[in-house]
C-alpha cells in the first residue's frame, strides 16, 4: 500500500521515482560532455602516462588524468579530491575499478593546470597525494582486500603489503617502459574477494595450519551444526571431550582435508585460524582477464611461502621486483607475463626471475602433477 499511496505505477515504474530509495541513475553523474557524445566517441590516446585523450565523431575532446589513490581513503583526502574537482572539472570525478581516480577535462587549455596542481600536492613526508600514472604498459594500483583491522580470515595484511610493493613499484606507475600492461593484486586468504587468481603477478595470503579448537567455549559461543556445514571439505564433525571431568559437546578436524578458508571461524568465533608461524604469503604470477593475443589465464604459484615480515614485508617485496625485472627485460612487446613464461617455458621463467623452482609448483585442476607434468606438447624446457 505505501508504493500505491506514494503514487507507484507498475507499468511505468520510473514515473515519479523517489530517488532516495536506492542508487541514484550513473547517468547523472557524467560530464557533460560524456553525456553529449555516449556512444559516439572515435578514438583515444595515451599522450603521457596518466593522461588519456578521447575525441568524438562531433570534435569534442575529454583529456583525462589518471592518479594513484589509496583504497582505504580519509574523509580529508576525499573533500580534497572534491575540492580538486569542483576547481578543474566541473565538480566531476571517477573512480576506477583498481582504485585510481580520473579527472576530465573538456579542452587541452585546462590540462596543464589540472597537472600542475595535483603534482603540486604532497604529504607533509614528502610523497605525493595525487601521483599521475597508471596508465598503458606501465603498472597499474594494485587491487586488494581487506587485511588485518578489516577482516576476519586473512593470513597477511593488506595496506602494509600493498604500500611497501607500490613504493617499490612507483617509477613504473608513472612510466610505460613494460611490454604490456602488469597487473598486480593482493588477497588476504584463499577466499580471494582480491581476484588474484587472474592477475599477472598475485600476492596471496595463505594459512598453513587448520582452525586451533577453544574446546571450553565452543558450544557456549557457536551453533555445532552451523560450523559444521560452513566446511566446503566436510573436514568438521561432532565431538565431545572431557575437560576437568566435565564432558563438552565440540567439534574435531579432518586435517588432511582442511584447506585453511576460515569458514567454520566465520560461524564460530572458537575456532580461530590465525597464527603468527603458519601464516605467510605465496606468490602467483602468469594470470590475465584480457582476451587479446591468447585466452584468459588462471595465475600459477611460482613462490610456495613467504613469511609475514611487517612493516615492510622486504622478501615479498623483493621477489615482486624480480620478476617484474625479468618480465621487462625479456618479454616481447604486447605479451603479459603469462604469455612471456608459456613462451620460454615455465622452468626458464623460474631461472630468469632468480626464483627456486620445484616441479609441485606445475599442476592442474585436474590430477597432482606426478601425472599431468611434462606431458604435453605445450610444455617447453
Amino acid at each position: 500500500m505505501a508504493f500505491v499511496s506514494s503514487g507507484y505505477d507498475p507499468n511505468e515504474p520510473m514515473k515519479n521515482r523517489i530517488t532516495d530509495i536506492g542508487p541514484r541513475h550513473y547517468e547523472e553523474f557524467y560530464p557533460p560532455v560524456i553525456a553529449k557524445n555516449k556512444g559516439k566517441w572515435l578514438y583515444h590516446e595515451i599522450l603521457e602516462p596518466g593522461v588519456l585523450v578521447h575525441v568524438a565523431e562531433s570534435g569534442d575532446e575529454v583529456y583525462t588524468v589518471r592518479v594513484g589513490g589509496a583504497r582505504l581513503m580519509s574523509v580529508t583526502h576525499i573533500r580534497e579530491i572534491c575540492e580538486i574537482a569542483e576547481k578543474h572539472c566541473g565538480g566531476y570525478v571517477r573512480w576506477t575499478t583498481r582504485n585510481n581516480i580520473e579527472f576530465m577535462v573538456d579542452s587541452k587549455e585546462k590540462l596543464a593546470p589540472l597537472k600542475k596542481d595535483l603534482a603540486g600536492r604532497k604529504f607533509d613526508g614528502g610523497s605525493f597525494k595525487f601521483p599521475i600514472g597508471g596508465t598503458g604498459a606501465g603498472i597499474t594500483n594494485i587491487v586488494h582486500t581487506q587485511g588485518w583491522i578489516h577482516c576476519h580470515t586473512p593470513a597477511t595484511d593488506a595496506s602494509g603489503p600493498v604500500k611497501a610493493c607500490m613504493d617499490e613499484l612507483f617509477a613504473d606507475f608513472q612510466s610505460m617502459r613494460m611490454p604490456a600492461q602488469l597487473r598486480v593484486s593482493l588477497a588476504c586468504c584463499l577466499n580471494m574477494c582480491g581476484a588474484v587468481h587472474c592477475s599477472d603477478i598475485a600476492i596471496l595470503g595463505y594459512h598453513r595450519k587448520p582452525p586451533m579448537l577453544d574446546h571450553e567455549y565452543l558450544d557456549k559461543m557457536c551453533e555445532i551444526p552451523l560450523a559444521i556445514a560452513a566446511c566446503p571439505t566436510a573436514a568438521i564433525k561432532p565431538a565431545k571431550v572431557e575437560i576437568n571431568g566435565q564432558k563438552l559437546n565440540t567439534v574435531s578436524i579432518n586435517k588432511e582435508r582442511c584447506m585453511f578458508c576460515g569458514n567454520c571461524y566465520t560461524m564460530c568465533p572458537a575456532l580461530p585460524l590465525s597464527d603468527k608461524e603458519g601464516d605467510g604469503i605465496v606468490i602467483m604470477a602468469g594470470g590475465k582477464v584480457s582476451n587479446r593475443i591468447s585466452a584468459p589465464k588462471f595465475s600459477k604459484v611460482v613462490v610456495a611461502f613467504l613469511p609475514n615480515e611487517p612493516p615492510r614485508w622486504p622478501s615479498t617485496t623483493d621477489t615482486i621486483k624480480k620478476i617484474v625485472e625479468a618480465y621487462a627485460a625479456g618479454a616481447k612487446k604486447y605479451e603479459r607475463l603469462g604469455e612471456w613464461a608459456e613462451r620460454i617455458g615455465w622452468e626458464r621463467f623460474f631461472e630468469r626471475c632468480d626464483l627456486p623452482f620445484t616441479h609441485h609448483l606445475i599442476d592442474d585442476f585436474r590430477d597432482p602433477a606426478y601425472f599431468t607434468w611434462r606431458q604435453t606438447t605445450q610444455f617447453k624446457f
